[in-house]
């Protein structure tokens, strides 16, 4: 299993805008082959800035599978508008130490 994290700036003055957009575009995630679970989480420190964690079975899952679909493009059309800048995403895995 790998974890996505992407690292959102909202435009300011948008944020109830986003997340109710957010709202609305996690059903689209959700039912992609390969999702486990997902959270957002918005900064203490900035009220501007959240993170996006999703679980997926595979990295492929996500790179090539969710970007890859018709999906993609409405969970586009809901959030995309609302980043400034565009978010930087990430995959990691868990260390077992």
């Amino acid at each position: 299993m790998i974890q996505e994290i992407a690292l959102l700036h909202i435009r300011p003055g948008q944020t109830a805008d986003f997340e109710a957009a957010f709202a609305q575009a996690q059903r689209i995630i959700a039912s992609m082959k390969g999702y486990v679970r997902h959270e957002l989480q918005r900064c203490l420190e900035d009220d501007h800035k959240y993170a996006l964690l999703v679980w997926w079975d595979t990295l492929e899952d996500h790179t090539e599978g969710f970007r890859g679909s018709a999906e993609y493009q409405e969970w586009r059309s809901l959030l995309h508008h609302f980043y400034d800048p565009f978010p930087t995403v990430e995959h990691f895995v868990r260390v077992n130490v």
